[in-house]
């Protein structure tokens, strides 16, 4: 929704459709941001200047989750990566 509003990213149709059907379809699983996930974020070296991207690393370290993105700066992190075909 952010980057949408942004003018970041165009799924073509509202968020609010789209990205529900597309969580169930790819079998993703929403998960909570936790008070460990936030606190988590300041032992992170300052690679990257967005903070919601920063509270998504930090989720995954803490989780052992990968990450689906393209941006090149999620690789200066110990963090799994999936690239995303943009």
């Amino acid at each position: 929704g952010i980057k949408a509003a942004l003018g970041r990213m165009d799924f073509g149709e509202p968020p609010e459709d789209c990205i529900p059907r597309e969580i169930q379809r790819g079998g993703f699983k929403v998960l909570p941001v936790s008070l460990e996930h936030g606190l988590a974020v300041r032992t992170l070296p300052p690679h990257h200047g967005d903070p919601f991207d920063r509270l998504l690393i930090a989720q995954a370290r803490s989780d052992g989750l990968r990450i689906v993105t393209a941006d090149k700066a999620f690789e200066l992190y110990d963090v799994g990566l999936l690239p995303a075909a943009i």
